[in-house]
């Protein structure tokens, strides 16, 4: 049977071929993305009792927001925030069934230590709010863990982080306290007072409290933005069992293993209790955070009003209805008894939920592109049969068509990546920050003519060839296919569950494939098209929501990602694979069309558009209140005291730690920034660059900061106080000397401690990590010191091995940096003057510092 000779369809009907594709996105994919269900009111509980009301818990979340920010040390923290939490949990117990339930509270005031990346994360008095609700009928000891923090960034309010979780977990209470239906596991509402500083308090609860040995699973509750639904981003690890009850309880699944491998390779710069949880107390569970508008995360536009009531009910229900099921698991009584290996899990749209097994990933993903492989054969062989073809000539054929579609790939990656060097080499970073749709032109219109520009050029060059052009296109396809596969089969085995993705595409393509086969339709003019239009509808539909998800997450975040590295580059391979992903069986489908070319034509020119816009003044990254730019700076006061007590420098001045791409050139028009200069000549002559860095990552991103000499003093609210108690030879010895010293000052102070030449840190009375391990940790020493409740001055000694050198020597650097971050420090006149300056669309995070070097 000879073929049926292709007649391809005129060139007006492309557009309205790519305009199906768009209109399924926007009509489809966008408001199930942003779909919220109907918030429940107080009036709806007498009809539906038993659930969670979203009008009550945002009555609590606005008294929350108007306590203001909440820094660990502040009377917002310590006082006001954990008494309203007080007051909500009175209300809760007096109408709480106490015929069915026993409620105890406590509130943990707890101090300790462990290493935080590159620095003694050290603390003392802070406080977690601590509730546990049992049933009187049960006598289980084994307790789910429910957390959520709350503590604030400087000058947010924090409502979306972690506000909304926090009432979100006290209407849980309320709803379960009240309800006549009972549960197995006790359940600890563990409100911690210190996520922000970082993850001190959930340490202090998961190594001292009474209950913590108690809890064998876990449900963390937290946000990278405000609002919208929750995602489930991290699990286990190695208890698939969790992912059970989050598919039959979760009534609106939003998860992926994406998330979670992004999150852990450390692209998303975050961290969550539930490392802690997880490394110090061996509590499996799941990590949910709201992901959405991160635009306004850890600003102080993170507050009520960026927070639907959907998004309170949405999260409530979910969150509940999981409570429920965990509170009643039989996994429940001996949680390690299934531990089994990671999971690969992700939600269709919202729809329904899938899961399982790394192993059985593996051999899905196997399975599925060693099947596709199989039928790609077998078509190659049906084309040369009904061709009367030579098998071999074919095989050529296709070979070149699949090198042709592999340098395809490349510039669909490569195209958006060249255009994410081009706009950062010219000062234009970011411009999609406030405007997502100006990715569409940059970066995934580039891929669409990457992609599909070499094998569209061959097709229009080479007619002269015995084999159709249909089936020219569809070895096209097959090419994509196989080189999916391949990707697939050796991404699956390195590890990486995100491969699904991958056999998803392969799943639904090998469905069109099989079917055309059977069908005989392949051979048939353009009827096997069909088959596999409708078979890339489901496939497109995912990849689009997985990919808006993914965008809508990432792109607030490089607004916080520091100056070192191009954002650009991310986004833009971010919207080449989606692009790849979503569109890669489809673009072969505009062969199909007369002047396919011009297709290609009307896709450069719209890339040259977005461009020209995105260069105009649309393209500015920032927007007030909703799409700010974030500018860190402490208000800095440096003396550096020489051995002999004298003072060396003693100057005042701001130190910048800007946080994206652009740095300082957005507010040079408003800021005097002329005798601002780079502080990496300070970092390599000084320890820790001179400077108050205030933790791990001012320490990570310090050879990009800058100092600004200040034209007055700044004003200090407070000077903490360093009192050398005493000096001794240590158990008689002569070469190893204590140093005993008192320290007080504000909730916020680091020790930077670093031995001259000759001289070893022996011991001291902080961790011994540094000192157990001196390759891994180099001195200088940073030690982080906090406090809430508890102000006592801190008592710390060291002891200095110093071989043959006199004690009349210099022997150790001391630094000492007190930060006054709250609001109840005030700030002086020049200072407010200089804050005030700053354009409307940048969000100031600063506080004043004070840095004081010793030498002894």
């Amino acid at each position: 049977m000879s073929p049926t000779k292709l007649k391809r369809l005129e060139w007006y009907y492309a557009p309205a071929f790519l305009l199906f594709w768009f209109v399924l996105f926007v009509a489809v994919v966008i408001p199930v993305y942003f779909h919220l269900p109907t918030a429940l009111r107080v009036l709806d509980e007498e009809a539906r009792p038993g659930e969670f009301i979203a009008e009550r818990a945002e009555r609590i979340l606005f008294a929350f927001d108007m306590i203001g920010p909440k820094v660990v040390g502040s009377f917002a923290n310590e006082n006001l925030t954990v008494q309203l939490l007080h007051d909500e949990v009175d209300r809760i117990r007096q109408s709480m069934n106490h015929e069915l339930y026993d409620m105890e509270v406590d509130v943990q005031v707890v101090s300790g230590a462990y290493m935080h990346w590159s620095m003694i994360n050290m603390y003392q008095g802070l406080q977690n709010f601590v509730v546990k609700l049992s049933s009187k009928s049960s006598t289980s000891q084994n307790y789910l863990l429910i957390n959520s923090h709350f503590d604030t960034k400087p000058g947010s309010p924090g409502t979306g982080d972690d506000g909304a979780m926090l009432v979100v977990m006290l209407e849980i209470l309320r709803v379960m306290a009240t309800s006549r239906e009972t549960f197995t596991h006790p359940i600890v509402f563990l409100f911690n007072g210190a996520e922000e500083n970082p993850l001190q308090a959930s340490h202090g609860f998961i190594t001292q409290h009474k209950w913590a040995p108690n809890c064998r699973a876990l449900i963390n509750l937290d946000s990278a933005g405000s609002g919208h639904k929750e995602i489930l981003f991290q699990s286990g690890p190695n208890h698939p069992w969790l992912m059970k009850y989050y598919n039959e309880y979760a009534k609106r699944p939003f998860a992926t293993s994406v998330a979670e491998e992004l999150f852990q390779a450390n692209i998303i710069p975050s961290d969550t209790d539930f490392r802690i949880f997880r490394d110090y107390g061996k509590v499996p569970g799941l990590d949910f955070a709201h992901s959405y508008n991160g635009y306004v995360y850890h600003t102080k536009y993170d507050n009520i009003n960026v927070i639907p009531r959907g998004t309170l009910q949405t999260t409530g229900e979910n969150i509940l209805s999981l409570a429920r099921a965990l509170a009643n698991a039989p996994e429940m009584e001996d949680t390690e008894k299934y531990a089994e290996g990671h999971s690969v899990f992700y939600d269709f749209m919202g729809l329904f939920f899938i899961y399982y097994t790394e192993t059985v990933g593996q051999i899905i993903n196997t399975c599925v592109s060693v099947v596709v492989l199989i039928c790609i054969g077998v078509s190659i062989w049906r084309m040369a049969a009904v061709s009367y073809i030579s098998i071999g000539k074919v095989m050529r054929t296709f070979a070149l068509l699949l090198i042709l579609h592999i340098c395809g790939l490349a510039l669909a990656i490569g195209l958006p990546l060249l255009m994410a060097v081009m706009f950062d080499a010219g000062d234009r970073s970011l411009t999609w920050f406030s405007h997502k749709w100006l990715t569409f032109g940059l970066y995934i219109c580039p891929s669409l003519i990457g992609m599909c520009l070499p094998s569209l050029l061959y097709l229009s060059f080479n007619r002269n060839d015995k084999l159709r052009k249909s089936f020219k296109i569809q070895l096209i396809m097959h090419s994509h296919a196989l080189v999916l596969a391949v990707v697939c089969i050796v991404l699956t085995f390195v590890g990486m569950r995100s491969s699904y993705l991958l056999m998803i595409s392969l799943f639904f393509y090998g469905i069109a494939v099989i079917l055309n086969l059977l069908l005989t339709l392949q051979h048939r003019g353009m009827l096997w098209s069909v088959l596999v239009v409708l078979s890339q509808i489901m496939p497109f539909l995912y990849f689009a929501y997985i990919f808006l998800a993914l965008n809508s997450t990432l792109m607030p975040m490089m607004g916080r990602f520091g100056s070192s590295l191009n954002p650009d580059l991310l986004i833009g391979g971010l919207c080449a694979l989606g692009t790849i992903l979503s569109m890669g069986f489809v673009t072969p489908m505009i062969n199909l069309f007369r002047h396919s070319k011009s297709i290609l034509l009307g896709l450069l020119v719209t890339t040259f558009v977005f461009s020209m816009i995105a260069v105009s003044p649309v393209g500015f990254p920032y927007t007030p209140k909703t799409n700010v730019g974030r500018v860190n700076f402490l208000n800095v006061q440096r003396v550096f005291y020489e051995y002999d007590s004298t003072v060396s420098t003693n100057e005042s001045g701001y130190y910048f730690d800007f946080q994206d791409r652009r740095i300082h050139y957005p507010i040079e028009e408003h800021v005097d920034l002329s005798e601002m200069e780079s502080v990496t000549e300070d970092c390599d002559e000084l320890m820790m660059c001179g400077l108050p860095l205030f933790n791990h990552r001012w320490f990570k991103s310090r050879m990009k900061g800058y100092w600004l000499p200040s034209k007055e003093p700044i004003e200090m609210p407070g000077t903490p106080t360093l009192n050398l108690l005493n000096k001794t030879f240590v158990n008689g010895t002569t070469n190893v000397v204590r140093y005993n010293f008192e320290l007080s000052g504000p909730p916020h102070m680091s020790i930077f401690l670093l031995p001259l030449d000759g001289v070893v840190v022996e011991d001291w009375s902080f961790l011994k990590n540094m000192l157990q391990d001196r390759v891994k940790y180099e001195p200088p020493y940073h030690i982080y010191f906090s406090y809430g409740k508890l102000s006592t001055p801190l008592n710390f000694y060291f002891d200095l091995k110093i071989g043959d050198k006199s004690l009349d020597n210099p022997l150790v650097e001391l630094g000492i940096a007190a930060h006054y971050v709250n609001f109840d420090f005030p700030r002086g006149e020049s200072t407010k003057a200089f804050i005030n300056s700053f354009p409307d669309y940048i969000f100031v995070m600063e506080w004043p510092s004070s840095y004081e070097r010793y030498i002894f």
